[in-house]
């Protein structure tokens, strides 16, 4: 058995900084990395590019909604469809600039935040992301979640798609993640966290907050980078699968 681990990356902005990207990158497999709007600029995105290059892990393109005060978890209304599909390929289009200059290659892309809640719960507008995808590169692979819009989108656009759980989020009745303003709705112990993820796999299926069972394939897990837990959740993960026989790396390498 193999899987990708994922995490988010280069969500600083100008002098500030987001998570340690450098340890996560020793850890994970592939990169999301976010392209200007809710995190990032054109100097973060050419050296987390470069970066990852450097260690051996694959990178996508992380869009979002154009806030950077809200860090893109604020949930933005109003945008017709093919403006969203047009935001969605001006970030793509800005980081493969950025991972050229650092000579790496884009090949996959992961919404971000209240976007990818969104595009879960919504077909239009998971569709409207496809669009942006596949008027970019049909060869870009489009990160869904299993049984939702995204998935469902990705295969009415003949784009290929890779399914993805979280390591250290709960998921509500629907498979959609829980709203990070529940309680425990993200997870701060590593060892729980594997487990969980190991159990995830073995069942290929979620367990929810209620405890419902939903059936899933699970190709990609997600570990956020962005809290203080980040990277010793990372590393737990990656030992206990290693530990029972799963191998470790990306999806699609570039």
């Amino acid at each position: 058995m193999r899987i990708d681990l994922n995490s988010d990356m280069g969500e600083g902005f100008g002098p500030w900084s987001m998570g340690d990207d450098g340890a996560m990158l020793d850890i994970v497999t592939s990169a999301n990395i976010a392209c200007g709007w809710h995190a990032g600029d054109p100097n973060i995105m050419v050296q987390t590019a470069a970066l990852a290059k450097e260690k051996g892990v694959a990178i996508g393109a992380h869009p979002g909604f154009g806030d950077l005060w809200g860090f893109g978890r604020r949930t933005i209304r109003g945008h017709t469809m093919t403006e969203l599909e047009r935001m969605i390929a001006y970030q793509i289009g800005a980081l493969m600039a950025c991972a050229a200059l650092a000579g790496h290659q884009v090949t996959y892309v992961k919404p971000h935040g209240a976007l990818a809640n969104m595009a879960n719960d919504e077909d239009d507008v998971a569709l409207a992301i496809g669009r942006g995808i596949k008027g970019v590169n049909p060869a870009l692979v489009y990160m869904v979640m299993p049984g939702l819009a995204t998935e469902r989108a990705a295969e009415t656009l003949g784009l290929a798609a890779v399914r993805e759980v979280y390591a250290d989020r709960a998921y509500d009745d629907t498979g959609n993640l829980t709203s990070r303003k529940t309680p425990g709705a993200v997870l701060h112990d590593a060892g729980q966290a594997a487990a969980r993820v190991l159990r995830m796999i073995h069942e290929q299926a979620i367990t929810t907050i209620s405890g419902k069972r939903v059936p899933a394939q699970i190709e990609t897990i997600c570990v956020h980078g962005d809290t203080p837990s980040a990277v010793a959740m990372a590393r737990t993960l990656r030992e206990m699968l290693e530990t029972n026989g799963i191998a470790v790396a990306p999806f699609r390498s570039a």
